[in-house]
């Protein structure tokens, strides 16, 4: 075996060939496929093609959502570090994480509960200002408060990625989404993580 040598900006164009070489006559829809490609090219997991859902026209809205200057909310640092942040200032969206502020910190500890449940309530305050995305790759008890929120109508996103990893209520977590009237997007099942909630914000935000 020998190693290729390919220039910097040729590598992902053959990776996003060989991608849909091995995926042979799998057909997604238009945008949705290079949602799938690009988690797979995150990953080099091909899995996510049977497992990513999507609801109906959600990578419309979630482009839309981005053109109108939304705020993506993620649940980790490493999610927030692997977003394109400057492609994002250009249509005057941000991206932000709360988890690591000492504030919210301070509060999970007095009240006894987690700090992603803190910040999606930090989160709910500013959908009220602009397009709401959630961008969720770690945290199970992030999508647990979601729900609360949302079913107390204090939350409205104009989209949810569901993407946490793990086995600890992450699949049950996911599955308070399918089929919900929130677009959505869900990495079913245990698999997921921050850089796949990142790749599939970066998936969109590559197509407008």
């Amino acid at each position: 075996m020998s190693i290729e040598f390919w220039k910097p900006e040729e590598i992902e164009a053959e990776s996003f060939r060989r991608i849909s070489e091995e995926l042979g006559d799998r057909q997604f829809p238009a945008g949705v496929d290079l949602v799938v490609k690009r988690v797979i090219q995150t990953t080099a997991d091909f899995s996510f093609a049977d497992t990513l859902l999507f609801s109906e026209g959600v990578v419309e809205q979630g482009k839309e959502a981005i053109r109108q200057g939304a705020c993506i909310v993620t649940d980790t640092n490493m999610a927030l570090a692997g977003i394109n942040k400057a492609r994002l200032a250009g249509f005057g969206a941000t991206a932000r994480c709360f988890m690591a502020e000492a504030d919210v910190a301070a509060e999970a500890k007095e009240r006894g509960v987690t700090r992603a449940t803190v910040s999606m309530e930090r989160a709910a305050a500013l959908s009220a200002e602009r397009p709401l995305i959630l961008a969720i790759g770690n945290a199970p008890t992030a999508l647990v408060k979601i729900k609360e929120l949302m079913d107390a109508g204090q939350l409205k996103p104009a989209l949810l990625i569901a993407a946490p990893v793990g086995f600890v209520n992450v699949v049950e977590a996911k599955e308070l989404f399918v089929g919900s009237s929130t677009p959505h997007i869900i990495a079913r099942g245990r698999k997921g993580g921050s850089t796949v909630a990142a790749a599939i914000v970066n998936a969109m935000l590559y197509q407008i």
